[in-house]
């Protein structure tokens, strides 16, 4: 296989997925840095959808990052009741919104090690509200990228942060802000963990895994 996977056909994988996604945006709602990390920390290990249906009222309660901040853990646990771990995402929510106002002035961190210093908020998520909020030149790579990139013979990299540092060999920086959309959104839809569609595809001529000879979807993966 690796024969096969050259840099232009990464790079072409890359292309035919940018414009297929031409104006990505992240499928979270938000109007705000502060509504975006907070919907951030959600969905971990969660679908933007449920989190989507959590947050009208979480923010109708805590409209600020200060009144998240001075919040009760129990009535913020009451608010996220039905996302997965509420109690440790409580915990996290109001945690982060106090260091942020006590350290940053009640505005959040532009930058991905300063983002990272809030509880909550691993490299994945910092790189999320990084590139969306302040058009940082980084990759998020959460389950969806990890897999989309390995699939297509992106990056052979076992941690996600060595596929992050594989994929920004592959985007020019002015596209890095975009490309964790291209991945996730064709991860979601597309090249899904269980029984991907493979036909029709827009990158089926290009994929490592159809090289080989039989379609992911027929192998049941």
């Amino acid at each position: 296989m690796a024969e096969k996977i050259t840099l232009a056909r990464k790079r072409k994988i890359l292309k035919i997925l940018e414009e297929s996604t031409p104006n990505p945006v992240s499928e979270l709602n938000y109007n705000s840095p502060y509504e975006l990390i907070v919907a951030v920390m959600l969905s971990a290990q969660c679908t933007d959808k449920r989190v989507n249906m959590v947050t009208p009222a979480l923010f109708k309660k805590y409209p600020t990052v200060e009144k998240l901040a001075k919040a009760d853990v129990e009535m913020v646990k009451e608010l996220i009741k039905s996302v997965s771990y509420p109690n440790s995402k409580a915990e996290h929510l109001v945690g982060m919104a106090k260091m942020v106002v006590a350290d940053f002035g009640s505005q959040i961190p532009v930058d991905v090690e300063q983002l990272m210093r809030l509880p909550g908020i691993g490299r994945k998520s910092a790189n999320v509200v990084a590139s969306i909020c302040f058009a940082k030149p980084v990759i998020a790579v959460d389950t969806h990228v990890y897999r989309v990139a390995h699939r297509m013979g992106l990056s052979q990299g076992n941690t996600p942060y060595n596929v992050e540092q594989d994929l920004e060999k592959l985007v020019p920086l002015s596209k890095r802000a975009d490309a964790h959309h291209w991945l996730i959104l064709h991860g979601r839809y597309v090249c899904k963990a269980q029984k991907p569609l493979c036909n029709g595809c827009v990158v089926e001529e290009f994929c490592p895994k159809l090289l080989e000879g039989s379609k992911l979807s027929e192998r049941g993966r």
